[in-house]
């Protein structure tokens, strides 16, 4: 299955010891960077609806997949994909494009990375824009042993890490229907029900609530993880603990401009206290689930637009 016509044809990039399969609109516009980082389980594709209007808005815009996804390098160990690694792989991109700095997006995992290069690379960064994942806090104790204590074995971050290869081989064995499943919106509330959520989504026949994409759609992710599989994506989880540890000694204050859209029906938890990390942050909130800029595509591209251009009048 191949990627619509419409959608722009791939570069490769190579930074930071990997190469990137990197997707590119409004290169008339250079001087002028946006990168989107997508989330899991997604692909640069995800941004099919930001891409257009960034550019005719004056946008040089730079969609990589990020490593592990895609046609993106997939490298074997695990410490390959933690927050060192994948900033890093940002902070190529820019080298490569010749920027000091840009405008960076970034849509669940996606949101996880924009704001760790913030702290880690603040000079980079001008503005920032996320979605669904709130800045999270680096806590008392390392994220993966908090959320063993807080929510069980079963929780899906736990489970990627204390049971490496189970849910990966469940997800590979049923990429169809896992992603099927997953990409829905207007999803009945259920209780949650015993084992791991993400096996369970992707061993469900019947999918619930409706679909956020049409099947062409869905057919270019589907096609992306039978290439890949689903390790090295996951492999993202794997480091949390270790970026707790690399984050020790960072600034947790972003002071770039930041604006911070939420689904009001996404599971994700919104922050009680994101304007403590993150003072110079407006918060948006959209009628919709998880999925934001793919299930409410204009009015995330009205709230991005509107607030770019806010920041560039101040």
């Amino acid at each position: 299955m191949s990627i619509p016509i419409n959608f722009p044809k791939p570069t490769f990039v190579s930074v930071n010891g990997v190469e990137l399969e990197v997707f590119e609109a409004g290169q008339e516009n250079a001087g002028n960077p946006i990168i989107l980082c997508h989330g899991w389980p997604e692909h640069a594709f995800s941004w099919r609806h930001q891409m257009p209007a960034l550019a005719a808005a004056g946008y040089h815009v730079i969609v990589p997949n990020q490593r592990g996804y895609g046609n993106s390098s997939c490298p074997s160990e695990v410490i390959d994909y933690d927050i060192q690694h994948l900033t890093g792989d940002l902070v190529g991109l820019l080298d490569h494009y010749g920027y000091e700095d840009a405008t960076f997006v970034g849509h669940d995992w996606g949101a996880m990375v924009v704001w760790g290069l913030t702290l880690l690379h603040p000079d980079r960064v001008n503005k920032v824009i996320n979605l669904s994942l709130p800045y999270q806090e680096r806590g008392e104790k390392p994220w993966i042993e908090f959320m063993e204590e807080f929510f069980g074995d079963d929780f899906y971050f736990v489970h990627f890490n204390r049971q490496p290869g189970v849910a990966d081989a469940v997800l590979n064995d049923n990429t169809f229907q896992f992603l099927r499943n997953m990409f829905r919106k207007n999803v009945p509330p259920a209780p949650p029900e015993p084992g791991m959520m993400m096996i369970n989504l992707a061993e469900t026949k019947t999918p619930l609530g409706e679909p956020i994409m049409d099947d062409s759609d869905l057919a270019v992710f589907v096609s992306a993880f039978e290439g890949t599989g689903f390790t090295g994506s996951i492999n993202w989880y794997r480091n949390l603990d270790r970026n707790w540890h690399q984050l020790a000694d960072v600034d947790p204050v972003i002071q770039q401009p930041a604006l911070m859209i939420y689904g009001d029906r996404d599971p994700i938890a919104k922050s009680e206290n994101l304007s403590d990390f993150v003072p110079n942050v407006d918060v948006v909130n959209l009628d919709c689930g998880h999925w934001i800029q793919q299930e409410k595509p204009e009015e995330t591209n009205q709230t991005i637009l509107n607030w770019l251009a806010q920041q560039n009048q101040s």
